[in-house]
């Protein structure tokens, strides 16, 4: 079975987290990606070749001597189809094994046979963790060039504290992504993403904001920046880290982020509008916290600035893309803020839809374009959302 973007080559060791494996592999697979599991004997006393079988269409493969394919040598084929070598997780022992360079199973064979990128998550007791021999083991790695997801701090399976859990599905799948690339088609560019919601201030306490979690614009970031572009992410209030790479611009009102973005946009050569910009603010903003009384209040609120429209009425060469949140006339609406906004590209989505509403980790969108096209696209990661789109500009970039 191939794959279109490629196979990683998903190596899974003896850890309680080995169960969260699959999820790193199901958002490999949502992602585009083909995915070959390979587990350790330790392994197989967490979870079962059977159910990655199943969840990735290719035969999980385990022992070392057992062929798949008849007269084949599994641990030079398989290493060699591979886009990506990724163990998640890893234990300490097979740290030291692939700093060592054994070959007595099948994980070490293959780790040894292949040669690309290679993208580690580890996942241990705080203890072993901490130990002058793991983390020699990490630094001899790192120095030949491994990615590692570093663990987390938090409680471990024995009920201790510390850093030794297992990184987030997102982090492992988000640097296996940036390790595998999808070649440097924006280097040179300079793309401006807003992300995230605005808040308008009511007083020093209340404001009126929305739902909007940041999590479409920030991996339209990443995504961009795993392209080769130069990012100038401009964010509203958000739960979300900062991409590393990306120039970060921290804002508040949609007024702050409307002068960051005409700022921004002077230089650059794409501008994605992904933030769920407030459409009104308060008239007036109290100095003080207002205080419950008897008597019902009632607010005044004025037009906040349609910051993408107001980039399109200056714009010169630069790309433009839009998103339409909608709840109803999905693609009516849409085409009608397409042509009404100046757009290149405006990416709509259904916000009924409980998989691709507000702060969800997948979406369902519809691309359309200023030259009276429509792309349908299935339930995906936001992650492959944010790669589709780009895919779709990359020609209007002259790339």
């Amino acid at each position: 079975m191939e794959s279109e973007r490629g196979v990683v080559l998903l190596c899974v060791t003896g850890s309680i987290s080995a169960y969260r494996a699959a999820d790193v592999a199901r958002e490999l697979m949502r992602s585009g990606f083909g995915v070959q599991c390979v587990l350790t004997r330790a392994a197989q006393h967490f979870v079962t070749p059977e159910l990655f079988t199943w969840l990735t269409g290719r035969p999980a493969v385990h022992d070392m001597f057992e062929e798949p394919r008849p007269g084949g040598m599994a641990h030079i084929d398989l290493a060699r189809q591979a886009s990506l070598f990724l163990c998640a997780p890893a234990s300490a022992h097979t740290l030291a094994k692939m700093a060592l360079g054994l070959a007595d199973d099948l994980v070490g064979a293959m780790y040894l046979a292949y040669h690309g990128p290679t993208v580690v998550a580890p996942a241990m007791n705080p203890s072993m963790w901490d130990h002058p021999a793991v983390q020699a083991n990490v630094s001899i790695l790192q120095e030949r060039g491994t990615h590692f997801v570093m663990p987390e701090s938090g409680t471990v399976a024995c009920g201790e504290v510390g850093e030794g859990k297992l990184a987030s599905v997102e982090a492992i799948v988000e640097e296996a992504l940036a390790a595998l690339g999808t070649g440097m088609s924006m280097a040179g560019l300079h793309v401006v993403i807003t992300s995230g919601p605005t808040r308008e201030p009511i007083d020093p306490v209340r404001f009126i904001g929305n739902r909007s979690s940041g999590k479409m614009g920030h991996a339209l970031a990443r995504a961009a920046l795993d392209r080769g572009a130069k990012v100038t992410l401009i964010s509203g209030p958000t739960s979300l880290p900062d991409p590393a790479g990306a120039d970060t611009q921290h804002v508040e009102t949609a007024a702050e982020m409307a002068r960051a973005a005409r700022e921004a946009f002077q230089h650059c050569d794409l501008f994605v509008g992904a933030a769920a910009v407030a459409d009104f603010r308060p008239k007036k903003v109290s100095g003080r916290k207002i205080k419950r009384g008897d008597a019902a209040i009632s607010l005044s609120l004025e037009p906040n600035e349609d910051i993408i429209a107001g980039l399109a009425a200056v714009k010169d060469r630069q790309v433009l893309v839009g998103f339409a949140a909608e709840s109803d006339d999905l693609v009516k609406n849409a085409r009608h803020k397409l042509t009404a906004k100046g757009l290149d590209i405006i990416v709509a989505n259904d916000i009924t839809d409980m998989h691709s509403g507000f702060d969800t980790d997948t979406n369902r969108v519809t691309l359309l374009f200023k030259d009276g096209r429509t792309e349908e696209l299935p339930l995906l990661s936001k992650r492959e959302v944010a790669e589709r789109v780009l895919d779709a500009v990359i020609p209007m970039l002259g790339r």
